[in-house]
């Protein structure tokens, strides 16, 4: 018989650093998780179209963005003090071993990759991802074969944490789309697409 929690009862979130040491520590191993406003979110299964969609992005992003730029697959950013996700890619300055003591901070794109993990993704990660103010976010929505770009953060009084994207465009091939730091760069849309 499953036990309901009622509500009145005081939980306690992770702070960020806290999560890092249990990492540290080995607590996880083996574990898909990530730290998301101070919860443990275990992290969607990968089917084959979902893995090949991440490698497509990544490819496409190395390109785009060339030297200068570390483009990262499915590792930790951290977001903010109460959030470690591990976007399926994410576009930061500088080199691999800039990174080597502390994972980054600021990104340049983030990029989802969704299969049944789409509605949260937009209405859970969308929102953290607007209020560390991320200029650049974009959902691979596999389902429907689009490109969700979602750009301006916006505080938004009526929005969880406060946040938003005050702009979100449904891109499909034929299309491109350009990063906003690589503005020279036109992607075709059915490249990031299995």
């Amino acid at each position: 018989m499953a036990r309901i929690i009622e509500s009145e009862v005081e939980t306690r979130r992770l702070r960020r650093f806290e999560y890092d040491r249990m990492v540290e520590l080995g607590m996880f191993h083996g574990e898909r998780l990530e730290l998301l406003d101070g919860l443990l979110v275990v992290r969607e299964p990968q089917h084959s179209p979902h893995a090949t969609a991440v490698r497509l992005v990544q490819k496409a992003l190395e390109r785009a963005f060339g030297a200068g730029w570390d483009v990262r697959a499915q590792l930790p950013f951290a977001l903010d003090d109460d959030s470690e996700p591990e976007p399926d890619v994410v576009v930061v300055p500088g080199d691999p071993r800039d990174y080597a003591a502390a994972h980054p901070s600021r990104c340049a794109l983030l990029v989802e990759v969704a299969d049944s993990s789409l509605l949260f993704d937009r209405r859970k990660k969308g929102v953290l991802y607007a209020r560390a103010r991320i200029a650049d976010f974009w959902i691979v929505n596999l389902p429907d074969g689009v490109l969700e770009v979602y750009r301006d953060p916006r505080r938004n009084a009526r929005a969880p944490h406060g946040w938003s994207y005050a702009r979100a465009d449904l891109l499909r091939p034929p299309g491109t789309v350009t990063p906003l730091a690589a503005g020279e760069a036109r992607i075709p849309i059915a490249d990031l697409l299995p």
